[in-house]
């Protein structure tokens, strides 16, 4: 069977999911949709599939089965809603939009419309990660304590000068958090469950934008355990990502998305030492030279539409992270600094 997949945008995470998408046998790109029409022309002499600067036009073009949308994060959710009701299945970016109100929505017009929708959180398909995962649902750690998750990345002055809508809160909902963090965020919500409270800061440091560059938050989860969560685009040069988690039973550390350190009571036979790293340098740039993670949220959402199963990370699950990121702002714009989720 040949998947035919419709492309939301021509930028730089359009331009990941097009080589992610192309290194899969049997999908096509079919058709290119985005706002400046020789980016998008040039876009598809690359990569192929028929450009289009009609949005309408470009969602009924056939052979069509499925839509992935690249597009601000503020469009995800009305673009996807069209989509689903012209029958295409729709795998989104993160985050599913920037608001619950508009991820309900979009929820629901993909199950009215009864096809596929996923959001793309490659992290969940990452070896070290699913390791971990796996030695918490199984209690190697014991019941979790603590985690401390940190983001301090560095995004230049004209990663967000340069874009009509980075940074700003029509169409990128916010900063550092909803846009950079909402990865670890995501992370946290599926390694550790449910936070019930949140107490939380947020500060616009060194960008020039209107939302913030700097954001801190301690969350209560619902099991008990406690969690400190920092978020930057303002910390030069960036440092990567590192995700500390403590239970009874020991602490592991992931750095850049690689399990450094295990200290278990029990140490469990299997190890993830032997899988590939992650060769994004994300701590500093915002360019994917390293699709495989991409590429696996996109053969898992084709095995979900071949077999009528559930994406790994449907809608329901991509709305958890926005909910959080949503309580975080609402703490920090509150006089107590805390809100529940």
């Amino acid at each position: 069977m040949t998947f035919h997949v419709g492309l939301i945008g021509s930028g730089n995470i359009s331009e990941t999911h097009a080589r992610a998408a192309r290194a899969i046998s049997g999908v096509e790109i079919a058709a290119v949709y985005g706002t400046n029409f020789e980016k998008v022309r040039r876009f598809c002499r690359d990569h192929g599939g028929t450009p289009f600067e009609d949005f309408s036009a470009f969602l009924t073009h056939r052979p069509m089965d499925l839509v992935i949308i690249g597009s601000p994060s503020g469009l995800h959710a009305a673009q996807g809603i069209a989509a689903a009701k012209q029958g295409l299945h729709v795998l989104t970016e993160k985050p599913i939009d920037i608001s619950t109100r508009r991820a309900d929505e979009l929820i629901e017009a993909a199950g009215r419309a009864r096809v596929k929708l996923g959001v793309i959180f490659q992290d969940r398909m990452k070896p070290h990660i699913r390791q971990l995962k796996d030695w918490i649902d199984r209690g190697v750690l014991g019941k979790p304590l603590l985690a401390d998750a940190r983001v301090k990345w560095y995004r230049p002055p004209e990663y967000y000068r340069n874009s009509r809508w980075r940074g700003t809160l029509r169409l990128d909902g916010g900063g550092a958090l909803i846009n950079q963090g909402i990865h670890t965020i995501d992370l946290l919500l599926w390694l550790l469950g449910d936070v019930s409270r949140v107490e939380a800061q947020t500060a616009t440091e060194l960008h020039a934008i209107e939302a913030e560059d700097t954001a801190t938050a301690i969350l209560k989860f619902a099991s008990g355990a406690l969690g400190l969560f920092h978020s930057t685009t303002a910390a030069y040069p960036g440092y990567p990502r590192r995700v500390e988690i403590s239970g009874t039973e020991g602490t592991v550390i992931l750095e850049h998305d690689q399990i450094i350190a295990a200290d278990l009571r029990k140490a469990p036979d299997e190890r993830a030492g032997i899988a590939p790293r992650d060769e994004n340098p994300s701590a500093s740039s915002a360019v994917v030279s390293d699709v495989r993670g991409h590429q696996a949220v996109i053969e898992d959402f084709l095995s979900a539409i071949q077999k009528n199963t559930v994406p790994a990370c449907d809608g329901q699950e991509g709305r958890r992270s926005l909910a959080l990121v949503e309580a975080i702002y609402r703490a920090a714009r509150s006089p107590q600094r805390t809100a529940g989720v």
